[in-house]
């Protein structure tokens, strides 16, 4: 049996690169920061930072590039991968990267963004269309006494 997955949840070094494979696939590269808190041995309070380099394929890449900004807290899954090649001066050269197959953006959008369409579903979730008006003489969504009925917001969990 063999695995290969991983989890992270961090903010965004930089702006997605987007750009297209000769066959017009959409590939998306940017970099997320994680950090860890320890104690040291002295029982200080210490802060690292991991930087992991995140590729996206396909229509995922082109939602990644479009809503995703550098800052943003993202959460990511996918598989860790290896790619060698060899430079300008012939030495080889490695490089590991997570391999995506979710990224949902983290960030809370605000109101106005909302309203006015500016940031619409996070990468790796469409957007859900918006409830039709009820035919006049409908009765009220259940509640108490008629209110507007709200069945929330999901599309910031990470699952």
């Amino acid at each position: 049996m063999s695995l290969n997955k991983a989890m992270i949840i961090g903010n965004l070094g930089r702006d997605p690169e987007m750009r297209y494979t000769p066959s017009g696939q959409a590939v998306t590269q940017f970099t997320v920061a994680v950090n860890r808190n320890y104690k040291n041995q002295t029982g200080e309070w210490q802060e690292e930072t991991e930087w992991f380099r995140v590729v996206v394929w396909g229509q995922q890449a082109e939602r990644a590039a479009e809503y995703l900004r550098k800052g943003n807290k993202v959460y990511v899954e996918g598989r860790l991968q290896t790619r060698q090649w060899e430079d300008q001066t012939g030495q080889k050269r490695y490089t590991t990267e997570l391999v995506a197959n979710q990224v949902t953006n983290l960030e809370r959008r605000t109101r106005d963004e909302s309203e006015e369409g500016v940031a619409a579903a996070p990468a790796g979730r469409p957007s859900r269309p918006a409830p039709a008006p009820a035919p006049a003489g409908a009765p009220a969504p259940a509640g108490d006494g008629g209110e507007k009925f709200d069945d929330g917001n999901f599309d910031d969990l990470p699952f």
